[in-house]
C-alpha cells in the first residue's frame, strides 16, 4: 500500500514536469496537440483490440476452453485504453505497451504473480 500512495504522488509529477518540459522546448500547442492525437489513436486502437479481446473471449468459451489468458489480455486493453485517455507522455507509454501481444508478453508474468501471492495469502471459495 506504501508504494501505491508513493506511485500516485510520484507518477504525476514526473507527468506534470514531463509535459512542462516539452511545452517550452516544442511549445504549447504543439504539446497539446501530441495529447490529443495520442488520446484519438489510442481510443481507436483501444476499441479495435477491446473488441478483438471480447471475440477472442468469446471463441474460447464456444469451444469450452477457459478464457483465462484472453480475460488477462482484455485486462490490459482496458487498462491500456484508459491511460491513453489520461494526458501524459508516461502514461500514454505504458498505455500503448498495454494495447499489443509481444509487449503484453513482458507484463504478464508480473502478474501471474501477483495473482498468485494473493490466492495464497487469502482463502478462496467457490460455491
Amino acid at each position: 500500500m506504501k508504494w501505491l500512495i508513493a506511485l500516485l504522488i510520484v507518477v504525476p509529477a514526473l507527468e506534470l514536469a514531463l509535459l512542462i518540459w516539452a511545452a517550452n522546448n516544442i511549445g504549447f500547442f504543439a504539446t497539446v496537440a501530441m495529447i490529443i492525437t495520442t488520446g484519438l489513436v489510442g481510443a481507436f486502437l483501444a476499441k479495435k483490440q477491446g473488441l478483438k479481446a471480447v471475440g477472442d473471449i468469446q471463441k474460447a468459451m464456444s469451444n469450452f476452453q477457459p478464457p483465462g489468458d484472453n480475460l488477462l489480455n482484455a485486462g490490459f486493453v482496458l487498462v491500456g485504453g484508459v491511460m491513453l485517455l489520461t494526458p501524459g507522455f508516461i502514461s500514454d507509454a505504458v498505455g500503448f505497451s498495454l494495447l499489443f501481444k509481444p509487449t503484453q508478453k513482458l507484463y504478464k508474468p508480473l502478474v501471474h504473480r501477483f495473482i498468485q501471492k494473493r490466492m495464497k495469502n487469502t482463502r478462496v471459495i467457490v460455491g
